[in-house]
């Protein structure tokens, strides 16, 4: 039987959210704690990899974390961005986001519109003549990169942020869940590293993505559910199954 889960993400923000249904669904007790936390590289840290933020015509953004720290060493380093730049992102969401610090013509801004590198690659060749930057973490894939070699697009890549492990401090037991979700390698790495001692049991663990399952192989965890993305795209709906199965 699965009656409590920890979802290794902060909480959802004030407001419906859909692990309310599925709480009130299976009657759970559902405790999100991050595994993971962002910490941002100083401005003295940025200027030592000698990267010029305006030597670059256009920007490639792959993540939230990626956009806020990017315009956060802009305001810090005193740096415009002219007009003229060009933004990229992996995602429309992630374009959409860009909008939080800057207001740009549709022109200027690009999307893949599966949210995979490959799709976004077409839109940087038709400016393939572009410097691009791409600020990134310490962690991060490098498919985008090896697409843009391949086709000979000129590109910077800089760390703007470190993805460290996420300390529990709060006295949490893993042995208190029956489910451990986790999201990332990142979060993989994180719960090795905060409970080596700790011996799974009964607790399953769930993954999503194809990373963080090939994380968990290269560890003495055992993975106990990866929901197929073709058959559950929601993750909410792949906990649903999951657990109306394991408490039949």
């Amino acid at each position: 039987m699965i009656k409590k889960i920890l979802i290794s993400q902060p909480a959802p923000a004030t407001g419906k959210s859909p692990y309310d249904e599925l709480k009130e669904k299976h009657s759970l007790d559902v405790v999100f704690h991050p595994f993971i936390k962002v910490v941002p590289v100083t401005e003295r840290e940025f200027r030592d990899q000698r990267v010029g933020i305006l030597d670059h015509s256009a920007v490639v953004f792959t993540s939230r974390h990626a956009i806020d720290n990017f315009f956060r060493l802009c305001k810090e380093m005193r740096i415009k961005l002219p007009e003229e730049m060009k933004y990229f992102g992996i995602s429309e969401n992630i374009i959409l986001y860009i909008q939080k610090y800057v207001l740009y013509r549709k022109r200027k801004a690009f999307f893949s519109p599966t949210g995979k590198a490959a799709d976004l690659l077409p839109s940087m060749l038709k400016h393939k003549t572009e410097r691009f930057l791409i600020p990134q973490g310490n962690i991060h894939a490098d498919e985008l990169t090896c697409l843009m070699d391949a086709k000979g697009l000129k590109h910077t890549e800089c760390v703007m942020y470190h993805t460290v492990s996420n300390d529990f401090t709060d006295g949490t037991t893993l042995s208190d869940f029956d489910a451990i979700v986790l999201f990332t390698p990142s979060g993989v790495r994180s719960l090795v590293e905060n409970f080596p001692n700790w011996e799974q049991g009964d607790t399953k663990l769930i993954c999503f993505g194809d990373t963080t399952v090939a994380a968990v192989s290269g560890t003495n965890l055992r993975l106990d559910y990866a929901p197929d993305k073709a058959s559950t795209p929601s993750i909410v709906g792949a906990l649903d199954a999951y657990v109306s199965e394991q408490n039949k």
